[in-house]
């Protein structure tokens, strides 16, 4: 029988994309999606808790809003960013 509990998300660094739901926090009736700058360690929080900066991403993944979140880490999912939407260094001249 599969096991269909939600991988554990350890420490988010700088570029994780995760999508936030009400699993994450009641204040996210309306899901997002955030890419990490950091999470902020200094800022005590209750148990399985975490406060995070990071930018809020529109549709087509761009950053449009810079933001400080307090979420529950059990719901934070990890996600990738499709294929056209990963950017690449290219080192011209």
């Amino acid at each position: 029988m599969p096991d269909n509990k939600p991988e554990k998300v350890g420490k988010m660094k700088a570029g994780d994309v995760i999508h936030l739901t009400t699993a994450a926090s009641v204040q996210f009736l309306r899901p997002i999606f955030v890419r990490v700058i950091r999470e902020l360690p200094e800022r005590h929080t209750y148990d399985g808790w975490v406060w995070i900066e990071g930018y809020q991403l529109n549709a087509a993944g761009d950053a449009v809003a810079r933001r400080e979140l307090y979420v529950r880490r059990a719901g934070v999912r990890m996600q990738s960013l499709p294929a056209e939407r990963r950017r690449v260094s290219v080192r011209v001249g």
